[in-house]
């Protein structure tokens, strides 16, 4: 390659294409901090944006607001506005979005129950391998 070379070079395309089969797409939306928040609280039932944002620590309205609004749009929520004075709008998570509440949830046991053994086991590594760590 040249030093003037300035195309983008693509890495081969995998089994299902370069989406990784839309599965690297779908890791950035629920890695994503404020989603995982934002789902566990709307596992519970159906939330106002005012009690979505008290209830998750740390969210600014803007980023309530762009997480819903992602949350909306990839079918996991579903937003309803009411035509009151002042508007009121309720977020409650779709079927699809139930679906993966379940799995996050059973991410979230999975981490408890060995939080403990991976913390032994880091604590091994970094004494065995000084400087690494």
């Amino acid at each position: 390659m040249s030093v003037a070379h300035t195309e983008v070079t693509h890495q081969a395309a995998g089994p299902c294409g370069d989406d990784d089969c839309g599965i690297r797409d779908v890791l950035d939306r629920i890695g994503d901090k404020w989603t995982v928040l934002v789902m566990v609280e709307l596992a519970k039932g159906v939330r106002r944006f005012r009690e979505l944002h008290r209830a998750v620590p740390g969210i600014s309205q803007r980023m309530l607001t762009l997480t819903t609004r992602r949350l909306c749009r990839d079918g996991l929520v579903e937003r309803t506005a009411f035509a009151t004075i002042p508007p009121q709008v309720e977020y409650r998570l779709t079927p699809m979005g139930r679906s993966l509440a379940e799995a996050v949830q059973r991410l979230a046991d999975w981490s408890r129950e060995h939080k403990d053994a991976m913390e032994d086991a880091r604590t091994r590594w970094d004494a065995g391998h000084p400087g690494e760590g």
